[in-house]
């Protein structure tokens, strides 16, 4: 496309189209962007190869917004065109290199759900002149600051990981720097890995229900990108959906203990019930026993402990929201899904309410969380 785009991202899947890349576009006919995007895929399979060339023709792709806001329904179709380049990793890993070296001020990437994991085959003769290309993202990302430093040191450089990682910034930066040990890397360069670059600790927000093929997607109305403040933090644009915030922990306690939990609790109550298999986030909502069930919970178990942490007003402004999100009839969101790896997600979703409630020295039975975890006995009640 013969442009030279400052943020540099990796991953491609319909998430990063309707979130990052359709607010950098809006961004940039506002001029409030600091430049286009190019992207970074590293998946073989025909539809991220069609997907790739795609966006490789610079000619924009369409994002659908359906669902529910204020109580009103919403259709618009928005063409999203902030894709100003398009490599893959395994065939363009040289330019990749230039890209990070060259034009990067902002590296952003929502990798698979196992995307921080390392590879056996990976070593550092990877950092060497014409090496192979790193198989996991972590030593990619490793490579590519190698470079950096040692040809644009000074030059400022962000990181925003978007994974659902808690501390998504401290986090990568801390399997990166500890790889670059590994790799018995120059103590200078692991000392500007940790001090020069910026690694920003961000949450994002916005389901994206299905993809549009070869590229595009539809989405939810709702989007947040909420980014945890830092000193020297370069922002790839400013938009209504970005939040900057001193502090990340309110917002990811909304999402994991309002939205999380809910999804949590109607497939705690399908997996309880018998219910038909195919059974919907939106069925669920629409059945007025299960919804009573669902505010009861919300109402009696939950938000108390926002109360008591002062953060009772966002808690009930989330939850206007999130409503709507819940009652979107555009989206199919299969509980059967939602009810994957279960335990666990109870564990981190329901437990530290009843953790905290306890802290903060509430009478507070939460009879119905202590029951999903397995600990009724706890609140004088049945198991």
């Amino acid at each position: 496309m013969g442009t030279r785009p400052p943020i540099l991202q990796f991953g491609t899947g319909r998430f990063l189209q309707a979130h990052v890349d359709l607010f950098v576009s809006q961004a940039l006919d506002r001029g409030e962007a600091i430049g286009g995007i190019a992207v970074v895929q590293s998946t073989d399979s025909a539809q991220s190869h069609a997907r790739l060339a795609a966006m490789a023709t610079g000619t924009g792709y369409p994002v659908r917004i359906r669902g529910r806001l204020g109580g009103a329904l919403i259709e618009q179709t928005v063409t999203v065109h902030s894709i100003q380049a398009a490599f893959h990793a395994q065939r363009d890993w040289p330019r990749v290199i230039d890209a990070a070296v060259s034009d990067a001020r902002v590296i952003v990437s929502n990798t698979a759900d196992r995307g921080y994991e390392l590879s056996a085959e990976d070593s550092a003769e990877l950092l060497l002149p014409a090496a192979a290309v790193p198989r996991s993202y972590p030593a990619k990302l490793l490579v590519l600051l190698h470079h950096r430093w040692l040809q644009q040191p000074v030059a400022p450089l962000s990181i925003y990981p978007c994974e659902l990682v808690s501390r998504n910034g401290d986090t990568l930066k801390q399997i990166v720097t500890r790889l670059a040990q590994a790799w018995r890397t120059d103590p200078a360069f692991v000392a500007w890995l940790r001090g020069h670059c910026v690694w920003v600790n961000s949450l994002v927000d916005r389901i994206v229900s299905a993809p549009i093929e070869p590229a595009g997607a539809i989405a939810e109305p709702f989007a947040l990108w909420a980014i945890e403040r830092q000193d020297r933090m370069v922002l790839p644009c400013t938009h209504p959906a970005i939040v900057l915030t001193d502090a990340l922990g309110p917002h990811e306690r909304l999402k994991l203990h309002l939205l999380n939990l809910a999804h949590s609790f109607l497939a705690e109550l399908w997996l309880a019930g018998g219910s038909p298999a195919g059974r919907t986030v939106l069925q669920s909502m629409s059945d007025p026993a299960t919804r009573a069930a669902l505010e009861a919970l919300w109402r009696d178990e939950v938000l108390p402990v926002f109360e008591a942490e002062g953060e009772g007003e966002a808690a009930r402004d989330y939850l206007a929201g999130l409503r709507d999100r819940l009652l979107n009839p555009f989206v199919q969101h299969h509980l059967a899904d939602i009810a994957g790896n279960h335990e666990e997600k109870k564990r981190r979703r329901f437990g530290p309410l009843v953790a905290r409630a306890g802290e903060l020295g509430l009478d507070l039975p939460q009879p119905i969380l202590r029951r999903a975890l397995g600990r009724a006995s706890d609140a004088g009640g049945p198991a």
